[in-house]
């Protein structure tokens, strides 16, 4: 969630779904670390030409479905220059699983040039990637991969307006280790700084969280009382 930044361009036109059909892929590994509950600390690095700055950056997970690829929670920014309390944010999240999800995004303005440069920061993508030049990654098998490779997409700011000067128009390349729980991510918005590096570790801390047919209704009644008082979907944001 950076600053946000007035775009003059002239917005570019939407690519097609990043979904695959492709069935034959077993999901990605089951890994308690990456589960209802679980919470995550760290930083996200806001830094541009101007000056140096870094965010605390607390992160919840509320929800996660890996068969259908899908995970959500919500992102606190803890030291944010512009707001007078914390900004939480909700997100939903795309797994890359070659079943669901590919490494190719098709949407939010992420050309496939956009994706493999993203995605190459993270030094466990480097194996994967003649496969994923070859054939698009459809015949990757995550199943028993050490890292879990996803796209986080904020939707709504949970406790301030569109108006808190900040942008959710862009999205989260995240790389998740399955060994120690570790998140490390980069924010792609063509109008924001590129590269903002995300860095979480994850805590002892783990609350019951919900079983997932009940979370869904709870997102569903937070995301209508976001719409009742103002909190507008991020994609129509500048």
């Amino acid at each position: 969630m950076p600053v946000r930044v007035v775009d003059t361009a002239t917005p570019s036109s939407q690519p097609s779904s990043g979904q695959d059909a492709n069935a034959g892929h077993p999901s990605p590994p089951s890994c308690s670390l990456l589960s209802a509950g679980r919470c995550y600390a760290g930083t996200q690095n806001v830094s541009n030409i101007q000056k140096e700055e870094a965010w605390k950056v607390n992160v919840r997970i509320h929800g996660c479905d890996l068969e259908q690829g899908y995970l959500c929670g919500t992102m606190e920014a803890l030291n944010v220059p512009l707001a007078d309390t914390p900004v939480v944010t909700f997100w939903e999240g795309e797994i890359v699983d070659a079943k669901n999800y590919t490494f190719f995004t098709g949407k939010w303005e992420a050309s496939p040039e956009d994706d493999i440069r993203h995605w190459s920061k993270f030094p466990s993508f480097t194996p994967l990637l003649s496969q994923i030049e070859t054939d698009g990654g459809k015949s990757v098998d995550l199943s028993n991969y050490a890292y879990i490779f996803m796209r986080w997409k904020e939707q709504y700011f949970v406790n301030v307006g569109v108006d808190c000067g900040l942008t959710i128009a862009g999205f989260y390349y995240v790389c998740f280790s399955c060994s120690d729980g570790s998140i490390s991510g980069y924010y792609y918005d063509p109008n924001s700084s590129p590269f903002q590096k995300l860095e979480l570790k994850c805590t002892n801390e783990k609350d019951s969280g919900f079983t997932f047919s009940s979370y869904e209704l709870q997102c569903q009644l937070q995301h209508q009382i976001g719409l009742n008082k103002g909190h507008e979907s991020p994609r129509g944001l500048a």
